[in-house]
Formats: structure tokens, sequence, C-alpha cells
């Protein structure tokens, strides 16, 4: 198991949490908690050793796509691909956009 921490600036500010995903369907749960702040703190656990710089890679391509939101977001990892990381990641930040 890996864990690991990353921090990008946020453009928008949201408000309530949201969940998306299972990580006993071998796939991946994402949390996320909307804040005040001018970040967006990423703590991951993952089963996959050296990955961190694919999850940046996935950051850096959310960030110029899309307006990240300030908050927590709490990513449990058991391998899944990044097309789906990149559906879990948007579906807990579109919930909050509706709360």
């Amino acid at each position: 198991m890996e864990k690991i921490t990353l921090t990008v600036p946020a453009s928008r500010h949201l408000n309530g949490k949201a969940l998306a995903g299972v990580v006993g369907s071998g796939d991946m749960e994402v949390l996320f908690t909307a804040d005040q702040s001018q970040t967006l703190t990423i703590d991951i656990t993952t089963s996959v050793d050296n990955s961190r710089g694919r999850w940046e890679a996935l950051f850096n391509r959310l960030q110029t796509v899309s307006n990240l939101p300030a908050g927590t977001l709490i990513i449990h990892d058991f391998g899944a691909t990044p097309g789906v990381a990149r559906i879990r990641i948007e579906q807990v930040f579109e919930e909050v956009s509706y709360a």
C-alpha cells in the first residue's frame, strides 16, 4: 500500500460532502468534503506502488479541463484505471455542485 498526498490550487468553492464508488468492488472510493480554502488537498491510499506520477498526471489533466473545487478529496484506490479514477472524481464534484 502506498499513501500519497497532493495539493493543487482550487478555482471554485462548493458546499457539502459526496461519496462515489466502493473500494470493495475492486474499483475505488472517492470522498470529497468542500471547504472555503484556496486549495484542493488529495489524500490517496492505493494498492499500486510507485503510482505518484500517475496521480500527479491525472490531476494536472483535470486542472486543464475543469475548475477544481476547494476542499479535501480522499481516495481509496484498489488499482482502478486512470479513466475510472477520473470518472469517480468528477462524480463527487458534480454531486456536491448540486447539493
